[in-house]
């Protein structure tokens, strides 16, 4: 494995992408801590499992944005850490035949991973992996395209946030449960809230290339007005749950996220053209979501 080999697959890994499925897992490994079935190497495999099927989406994500233009069409001083693609394609890092290979070789392992998990462990589980497996390639991949029209941001809603963590609790117990469904929802709202600002310094790439996510549709100063809305909508569910499902109060330490969705939000606001070159806003964005997971985690094995 030459050098520029090593360096365009650790792009696609991204560690900091992979925190997304990491927080969604943490809300189902939570509510399953007291189950006498939890297991802390299924939890490993199933977590290497989605690690190695991340990898795979960014690959393919790639591929697909290249060919569009979306990625060839931002401008440098539009690029961040958190927006306009790993770029492996477009740096002349990797080959296209070498990004396809990444993508078949990680998603393959994940599959048998997630077959390991399915036969030696839990098959209840299989039709979410199939589901998951099916969404995660339809963001990018065709027939849906989803980024592509204006649908990306549910799926991520969906994907991140019920699907993973009520994976992650059917592994660990073998039952299915409404408790992780409620709580990874308004997670899935603060990674597409996540996503949401991540779109800003794309647009003009995305609106050229035809991908028409929402940012898109909207144009970024309307767009900057539905960021409050979403985190609005997450942090709503959240106070209501302790009430309409009897989940421990101690859940209400996922509040622990507002202050940089605030902080996400008022800069947003303020510039929406330009802000992600001079305000830390998508690190905001992360802040929030991965504090949301930290808090309620937190907040279900004390109050359980």
């Amino acid at each position: 494995m030459d050098d520029k080999f090593r360096a365009g697959f650790w792009r696609l890994a991204d560690p900091k992408i992979s925190i997304t499925s990491a927080a969604s897992m943490a809300i189902g490994a939570s509510l399953a801590a007291g189950h006498g079935g939890f297991s802390w190497s299924w939890l490993l495999v199933l977590g290497l499992a989605m690690f190695c099927m991340e990898v795979a989406k960014n690959a393919w994500g790639d591929v697909y944005d290249f060919d569009s233009g979306t990625d060839l069409a931002v401008k440098p001083e539009d690029r961040t850490e958190f927006s306009g693609g790993k770029r492996v394609l477009v740096d002349g890092i990797l080959t296209r035949r070498q990004t396809w290979g990444i993508a078949f070789g990680a998603g393959g392992a994940g599959l048998v991973l997630g077959a390991l998990v399915v036969f030696g462990r839990e098959p209840a589980v299989f039709w979410l992996g199939a589901l998951g497996l099916a969404l995660g390639w339809s963001y990018h991949g065709p027939p849906l395209q989803l980024a592509y029209r204006g649908l990306g941001e549910l799926d991520v809603v969906i994907c991140y946030g019920p699907i993973i963590a009520l994976s992650t609790y059917v592994v660990m117990t073998g039952e299915y449960a409404a408790g992780p469904v409620w709580l990874s929802l308004p997670l899935g709202a603060l990674i597409a809230a996540f996503l949401w600002v991540n779109e800003f310094p794309d647009y003009h790439a995305d609106l050229g290339a035809g991908k028409n996510n929402l940012v898109a549709r909207l144009g970024k100063p309307r767009a900057a007005l539905v960021l409050p809305i979403i985190y609005l909508a997450g942090f709503a569910l959240l106070a209501a749950l302790p009430v309409a499902t009897g989940m421990p109060e101690w859940i209400l330490l996922g509040f622990l996220a507002l202050p940089p969705a605030i902080m996400a939000v008022y800069w947003t606001l303020r510039d929406p053209q330009q802000f992600h070159r001079h305000k830390p806003v998508q690190p905001a964005a992360l802040l929030a979501f991965v504090l949301y997971s930290v808090g309620v985690s937190c907040g279900v094995l004390i109050g359980g």
